[in-house]
């Protein structure tokens, strides 16, 4: 596979896997912005569901997009078997990059897109789990720092 091939496909899976991203961090804002609206003590215990149901939901995305690479990677017989696929996929995309398992020559650039691909969107869903723990956080600040409420005053003209 030439060049500019390589960089086709490799541009079609960036597309791809932002698109997953996007649709996958959309989803999980909304469910969000629903428990949002919760109050007191069920808000608390909602609150903990919510971080980990978020953790949890961004490594699925990230699992998808992996998975992604991996089927082009045994699909295309860049890779012997899908489990060596997976393996070089993974340790990829989060730039691990043990070394163990090589692509050829003719798919090395999708691979190191790969990388890059993986950086940013590790990086996008940190800054997403950062900004809705932060959320969490501030919310919880509103509930505690806020003044008690001041009672009227007494009307002096009024008998007690």
């Amino acid at each position: 596979m030439n060049l500019f091939v390589q960089l086709a496909v490799a541009t079609g899976m960036v597309l791809a896997t932002i698109l997953v991203h996007l649709a996958g961090l959309a989803g999980l804002l909304l469910v969000i912005r629903r428990q949002g609206r919760r109050t007191g003590v069920r808000r608390r215990w909602h609150d903990v569901i919510g971080i980990v149901g978020a953790a949890t939901a961004l490594f699925v995305v990230h699992g998808i997009e992996i998975w992604a690479y991996a089927l082009l990677y045994s699909g295309t017989g860049a890779l012997a078997d899908f489990g060596t696929a997976l393996y070089f996929s993974t340790s990829t995309y989060t730039t691990i990059g043990y070394g163990d398992v090589l692509l050829g020559e003719s798919w090395r650039i999708v691979g190191a897109i790969e990388g890059a691909n993986g950086v940013i969107l590790l990086g996008w869903s940190t800054a997403f789990f950062v900004a809705m723990v932060a959320r969490i956080t501030i919310v919880e600040r509103e509930f505690t720092d806020r003044p008690a409420t001041p009672r009227p005053a007494a009307d002096p003209y009024k008998p007690q």
